[in-house]
C-alpha cells in the first residue's frame, strides 16, 4: 500500500512516499522537494558475519537521466561516482554509522538514486532524510530518526535547504545532521563568520531537523514497521576494564604525538598487551 506525508518548505512541497518503488527492499522511500526526487533503499543480509565492525556500504548515484540528459561521445554509459556523489554517500554513512548498535553484523547496504532533478535543489540532503525514514521503515535495530539540512545565509538571514541560486549570494553554506536532541554531523564552508554566528547557523538547523523527523514519524504511523531482533552479545567488564586499564593511559601518552612511526608502533606494543590480557 503507498503512503505519502508532506509539508510546505520555502512554498514548495517535501514529501515522503513509500510503498510504490523497490517493493522488494527491507525499506524504500522516495524523497521529492519541488522536482527533484531521490529513491533511497535498505537492504540487510538474514546473517551476521565475523567482523569487528558495523558493514555499512552507502552508494549514491546520480544518473544523468534525472537531469533529461543522456551521455554521449565516447562513453555512451555511466562511469564511476563521481567526486560529488562520492562526497555525498559519505553525508549519509556520517550520521546512519553510530545510530546502529556497535555489535551490528549484517551487511546493510543504502542505495541511494537520483530519479529526478529540477537543477534548483541539490539532493543529497534528500538522500540522507530518505536513508533515515527507510532504515527506521525496514525495522532494524537504529536510534533514528535523524534529518540532515543545508544552510545558507543571505543579507544576513539564514536560509533552509537552500537553492543553487541561494548559495551564490550566501556567505555560509553548511550541512548539519542530527537528532531531535543531538548533532551527528557539521559540514561546511564560510566567508569568516564568527563563532556566534556559526553557532546560530547550528541552533536553526537543530530547530528545523525536528520538521523531518516528525515527518518520518508521521509516515512510521502510517505504515509501522516489523522490528528485526538483534541481541547484544554479553561482554565481559571484568576484561574489558582489564584491557582499558592497559589501553587508555598508552593511548593518552600518544594522542599528540605528531610522528605516525611512534604511533603505531605504540599501537602495535598496546595491542600485543592487551591480547595477552585475554588470552590469559
Amino acid at each position: 500500500m503507498m503512503h505519502t506525508v508532506s509539508l510546505q518548505l520555502n512554498g514548495k512541497e517535501y514529501s515522503l512516499e513509500t510503498g510504490r518503488f523497490a517493493k522488494l527492499a527491507q525499506g524504500a522511500v522516495m524523497v521529492r522537494y519541488a522536482d527533484t526526487m531521490v529513491l533511497v533503499t535498505v537492504c540487510a543480509s538474514s546473517e551476521a558475519r565475523d567482523l569487528d565492525f558495523v558493514p555499512l556500504t552507502v552508494e549514491y548515484r546520480e544518473k544523468t537521466a534525472a537531469s533529461g540528459k543522456i551521455p554521449g561521445g565516447f562513453f555512451k554509459r555511466e562511469g564511476k561516482p563521481s567526486d560529488k556523489e562520492v562526497l555525498s554517500a559519505r553525508l549519509i554513512d556520517r550520521p546512519v554509522r553510530p545510530l546502529f548498535p556497535k555489535t551490528w553484523r549484517r551487511e546493510t547496504q543504502i542505495v541511494a538514486t537520483v530519479f529526478s532533478s529540477d537543477q534548483l535543489h541539490d539532493s543529497d540532503t534528500l538522500a540522507a532524510v530518505g536513508a533515515s525514514a527507510a532504515i527506521m521503515l525496514s525495522g532494524l535495530p537504529f536510534e533514528g530518526p535523524f534529518a540532515e539540512v543545508s544552510i545558507g545565509r543571505v543579507n544576513g538571514e539564514f536560509i533552509l535547504n537552500p537553492s543553487f541560486k541561494d548559495l551564490e549570494e550566501s556567505d555560509l553554506e553548511m550541512i548539519v545532521a542530527g537528532t531531535d536532541d543531538e548533532i551527528l554531523m557539521v559540514e561546511g564552508s564560510s566567508k569568516e563568520i564568527s563563532e556566534e554566528d556559526f553557532i546560530a547557523a547550528i541552533e536553526f538547523a537543530q530547530g528545523h531537523i525536528k520538521l523531518f523527523t516528525g515527518l518520518q514519524r508521521e509516515l512510521m504511523a502510517l505504515v509501522g514497521s516489523s522490528p528485526v531482533e538483534h541481541i547484544e552479545p554479553e561482554l565481559d567488564e571484568a576484561l574489558v576494564a582489564a584491557v582499558k586499564a592497559i589501553a587508555v593511559p598508552e593511548v593518552q601518552a600518544q594522542i599528540r604525538t605528531n610522528s605516525s612511526k611512534e604511533i603505531r608502533s605504540a599501537f602495535r606494543k598496546t595491542k600485543a598487551k592487551s591480547q595477552y590480557v585475554i588470552k590469559h
